[in-house]
């Protein structure tokens, strides 16, 4: 099955990258990658973090820098104009990272429906995408398999599960799956009961037992939603049917994830939590290169356990699987809402379960359209947003 999603000869030596987000956790981790395997970097780009895009810039000189807020982006441009690196801005720069010259990996790291034009365009040339932005398949699974199939454009996924199951499935035909297990932390509630979760502050939701990740995947963790949309990604990615999809919570972040076969023999990928790895892995796989990881010491482990996922007390995570049932635009309502609810809660704008509550108001307020377009996506997840800002304000009495 992966030999169909992945049958490109890559070649890794003089190889080049384009990021798209290299100011967040996973960008950040993609250029120390990239450095550690010699890659050249062509293209960068942030939302509006520009201090730190400019000493990304002087580091590795890319061809392109984009910003996509306006503002920032002129304030940038004057920041490096020393250097001769062409500035854009906005959409169009996010596109113009992706399609660069030179390119032969693009990596996807934005948060929000924000990647999904991007990596469109990158996919009709024909690059080899690793990538981090879940919303581009959890949004426009079909549209955007569909095109890479087309375009002979390799989609590798850098989720640490997802990439876990892509390591598994090599070599395997699709007709030997029986189920791929997606492990879920937990997160730092796991354990509570809904009653001790009514007051939860940002602070407590951000920190996460075992990975180092940016604000909204991490707030997407503590409710669970992260794991919904990884459902909805793998469903698409691995072109398996949503009842074959399950979610083991594994607190210790050993194993990322799994596949049952028919034979009922299971294989796991473990790892070190960092994700690193799965970085490297999306730009040289086929191939295994040393990497700037930590070992695994199995020698360490003491115990490894499993649970099943408390959906009362999570209900993001049954929220999620019920958009994915739903097909059409329900999942880019699911995700455009609870991208607005975890703003909002970190500004302090709702409650904990005030981010299910808006998810579960926006996907009943709004209609589902079937076999949606690309315009049909996006209006659905500016609706989405849309219809929780304006719940929220009411509620704020303003």
């Amino acid at each position: 099955m992966m030999d169909e999603l992945s049958n490109s000869v890559f070649r890794i030596p003089n190889s080049s990258v384009s990021i798209l987000g290299s100011t967040g956790s996973i960008g950040e981790q993609a250029l120390e990658v990239a450095e550690h395997l010699g890659f050249r970097v062509c293209a960068l780009s942030a939302n509006t973090n520009i201090r730190l895009l400019e000493e990304q810039t002087r580091r590795f000189r890319p061809t392109v820098a984009a910003v996509f807020d306006e503002a920032a982006a002129r304030d940038f441009a004057v920041r490096v104009r020393d250097l001769g690196v062409r500035v854009a801005s906005g959409i169009n720069g996010l596109i113009e990272v992706a399609t660069v010259d030179g390119a032969d990996i693009v990596v996807t790291a934005v948060v929000g429906i924000v990647g999904l034009r991007p990596t469109l365009a990158a996919i009709q040339l024909g690059r080899r995408i690793a990538l981090a932005n879940k919303e581009t398949l959890v949004c426009a699974g079909e549209l955007v398999m569909g095109k890479a199939q087309e375009h002979g454009a390799e989609i590798i996924p850098v989720d640490s599960e997802h990439s876990a199951i892509f390591q598994c499935l090599r070599g395997e035909a699709a007709s030997s799956i029986k189920a791929l297990m997606l492990t879920a932390s937990g997160g730092p509630f796991l354990g509570k009961q809904q009653g001790e979760l009514l007051c939860v502050t940002p602070e407590e939701a951000l920190k996460h037992p075992n990975w180092n990740m940016g604000r909204k995947i991490t707030i997407d963790s503590a409710t669970l939603m992260n794991k919904g949309l990884e459902v909805i990604e793998a469903v698409h990615l691995f072109r398996v049917p949503l009842e074959k999809v399950r979610v083991v919570v594994h607190p210790q972040s050993v194993i990322h994830s799994m596949v049952e076969f028919v034979d009922n023999s299971v294989a796991a990928q473990l790892a070190d939590a960092d994700m690193r790895l799965p970085i490297q892995y999306a730009f040289t796989c086929p191939e295994r290169i040393p990497s700037p990881t930590r070992g695994l010491d199995i020698m360490e482990l003491r115990s490894l356990t499993f649970e099943a996922p408390d959906l009362d007390t999570f209900p993001c995570l049954g929220l999620a699987l019920e958009a994915a049932k739903s097909c059409g635009t329900a999942p880019a309502v699911l995700n455009g809402a609870n991208e607005a609810a975890v703003e909002m809660f970190l500004q302090g704008g709702l409650s904990f379960y005030g981010i299910s509550d808006s998810v579960r108001g926006a996907l009943d307020g709004i209609g589902c359209i079937p076999n949606p377009s690309l315009d049909d996506i996006i209006a659905a997840d500016k609706s989405a947003k849309r219809f929780v800002y304006e719940r929220t304000n009411v509620r704020r009495g303003t």
